[in-house]
């Protein structure tokens, strides 16, 4: 049709503007292909009419009207030279209109992120080998999978005692210890199944087959989301990191209802599931990148240790690591692929996969199963005596609603660990892509308000399609110089334990829509974790530092600005949407445990109080944030919260 056509040109041409190559050896966007990829990419939201919206939005790009109304005269984007269309960009990304910012935000996202993973029309993306970044590894020789879960192959009834929706943290430990209990669980999945020889991959494969399609961002563009999707979800690409639910946080949990947060119940919780995760420090030698994070911070006298990990004795914490967020392929992480769905299927429990459960069926005030469809369009059926939701942060409040259930806290008191960088480039070769995912962090500003909210610092594996959601594009060739420079670059990383919250609605289709703009308070807790992230890398010897900020916020120590210049200037910069890139990889605490319906969704027991035989396990159930990396607390709950469903049933 003329209309796609249009619209792809015009995504060419902004993906071109984007990022434009270097004329040489370097392709640009089109030319390597990356109008395909974000094709690709923006097609996968579940959300068909945000899909439309974009549709329209190319197919108008490029008119006269467009041009006037974007601020670019009665002009075609078509006709204006890369110049031109450069400062167009940079007047929506600096507009004072939200929602223009916020468009430019998506747009850059888009193609930026997807110039990265594409591996263009010879395997292997020129930009790479320019950073230094090797190919893909491929699966090691001999690999394995551990599982055989079912896909079915026509419309399906299945009848057990309970049905689990979604296998990650929650789901997976949950299924375990219930079938343990000898109870028949069926396992439902939306995702597929990867395993060890299907690791290795590059970033555009394991974007495409490891993370969520969706929601990509909130609805007021302030925070990208990242969420897993496989079977073992957000397990399979986390990065290791194991934190304990903290002993203030958990007090202040039972505050709100569940008291078992502060007693022994909760305890011997996190004890089984550190121990059947194999926590420990024992494989987790400083990366590079965190030897300079501890450099910095050891200079300053703060607070640094090692990181708890859930590794095995395979981890080599170094040049294998760095890709781990695609699926560790060397078998060391233990994801709940490892541990708890084995554990769960050694004990009967049947896993389905590529089913998408989209309503919980309730009759009478008691749940009586589940209905789902899968990739292929085939319906499945599941009876159950009870149904443990364990979709998500995201999706379990939104199945819920699409179930009828109308407690008015579901989808309410959403945290989602505001989190951006700061960036130090040295002169050292780093190569952040490699070493151990995570291995020492800093809690020195965890309590800045007295009631335990603040900041904590961390680094992260550094390949070029992740490394760029937390910079700024402030024109072609900056962004290309520091993206070469990758290879010297460390990002500190400030996660915000939020006390404020945003919620999770449906639209019409029933589909999530994520409501979320960081208050005040927290965006003072973030910026002051900004400035200290650069206090850390100046110390550590960075020549130079930047952040997030579209206003181009960085300094040289010693040769040009400073850090208190920095601090003003970051300030100044500020924090609504589109100033400052954002995202959310802890998403928390939209269906929470309390002791009231009055402000919570389920009761101490994790059960709704809309219908007493669906069981919420996952992040969902958080009551606030918990100010650190969640996995082990989300299993802890769904063991808690499943061996009490368990005890009822039996």
């Amino acid at each position: 049709m003329a209309s796609d056509a249009a619209g792809r040109a015009a995504l060419g041409m902004i993906c071109d503007a984007f990022t434009p190559g270097d004329g040489g050896e370097l392709l640009s966007a089109s030319e390597l292909g990356v109008v395909d990829t974000v094709t690709e990419l923006l097609g996968r939201n579940p959300r068909e009419a945000e899909r439309k919206q974009f549709e329209i939005l190319m197919r108008v790009w490029d008119s006269r009207l467009f041009g006037l109304i974007n601020g670019a005269g009665f002009k075609k984007f078509s006709r204006l030279s890369a110049a031109e269309r450069e400062r167009w960009l940079l007047g929506m990304a600096n507009s004072r209109i939200e929602k223009k910012r916020a468009l430019f935000q998506a747009l850059k996202g888009a193609a930026v992120t997807s110039y990265y993973l594409t591996p263009g029309p010879t395997g292997a993306n020129p930009v790479w080998e320019r950073m230094g970044v090797p190919p893909a590894f491929g699966p090691l020789e001999g690999a394995k999978r551990g599982l055989s879960p079912e896909r079915p192959t026509a419309d399906t009834s299945v009848t057990c005692d309970v049905v689990v929706i979604g296998s990650g943290a929650g789901g997976g430990t949950a299924a375990a210890v219930l079938a343990k209990a000898g109870l028949d669980v069926v396992v439902l999945e939306r995702g597929e199944y990867l395993d060890d020889p299907d690791f290795g991959i590059g970033e555009k494969e394991g974007f495409l087959r490891l993370y969520a399609p969706g929601p990509a961002a909130t609805a007021e563009g302030q925070l990208g989301l990242v969420a897993g999707t496989a079977l073992g979800g957000g397990t399979v690409v986390n990065w290791t990191t194991s934190f304990r639910t903290p002993d203030d946080v958990r007090e202040e949990w039972a505050g709100i209802g569940a008291k078992q947060f502060a007693e022994q119940e909760y305890t011997e919780a996190l004890d089984a599931v550190v121990a059947r995760l194999g926590v420990n420090t024992d494989h987790s030698p400083a990366s590079h990148r965190d030897q300079i994070l501890e450099r910095g911070l050891r200079k300053l006298d703060w607070h640094v240790e090692p990181l708890p990990r859930n590794v095995g004795d395979a981890c080599d914490a170094g040049i294998e690591c760095g890709r781990c967020g695609f699926g560790c392929r060397v078998g060391a992480k233990q994801s709940v692929v490892k541990t708890w769905l084995a554990d769960a299927a050694e004990h009967g429990a049947r896993l389905y996969v590529g089913t998408d459960v989209r309503r919980i069926v309730v009759e009478n005030g008691n749940a009586t199963g589940v209905e789902a469809v899968t990739t292929q369009g085939h319906s499945i059926s599941v009876r159950a005596r009870a149904v443990v939701v364990a979709a998500g942060a995201i999706q379990t409040p939104a199945l819920l609603r699409r179930s009828g259930l109308s407690n008015g806290n579901i989808g309410e008191y959403l945290r989602l660990h505001p989190a951006t960088a700061v960036f130090g480039v040295f002169d050292e070769e780093i190569r952040p892509w490699e070493g151990g995912m995570q291995t020492r962090y800093s809690k020195q500003d965890r309590d800045l308000d007295g009631h335990g909210y603040g900041v904590i610092y961390e680094t992260g594996p550094m390949t070029p399609g992740m490394s760029v959601g937390f910079q700024a594009w402030t024109g072609a060739a900056a962004h290309h110089e520091r993206m070469l420079k990758l290879a010297d670059t460390v990002a500190v990383g400030i996660i915000t334990r939020d006390r404020d919250h945003g919620s999770v609605e449906t639209d019409r289709k029933g589909e999530a829509v994520v409501n979320y703009r960081i208050s005040a308070r927290d965006a003072a807790h973030m910026h002051t974790g900004i400035v200290n992230a650069a206090s850390i890398l100046e110390a550590a010897g960075a020549r130079r530092i930047f952040s997030g900020h579209q206003a181009g916020v960085g300094y040289e120590p010693g040769v040009s600005g400073s850090h208190e210049e920095f601090a003003a200037q970051a300030e100044a910069a500020g924090y609504a949407p589109g100033r400052c890139s954002m995202g959310a990889l802890h998403i928390m605490g939209s269906a929470r445990m309390g002791g009231s319906p009055v402000d919570s969704a389920t009761n101490p027991d994790g059960a709704t109080w809309d219908v007493p035989n669906i069981v919420v396990a996952d992040g969902s159930c958080f009551p606030t944030a918990s100010g650190v990396n969640p996995m082990v607390s989300i299993e802890a709950i769904a063991y808690m919260n499943a061996t009490r469903l368990a005890a009822s049933l039996k």
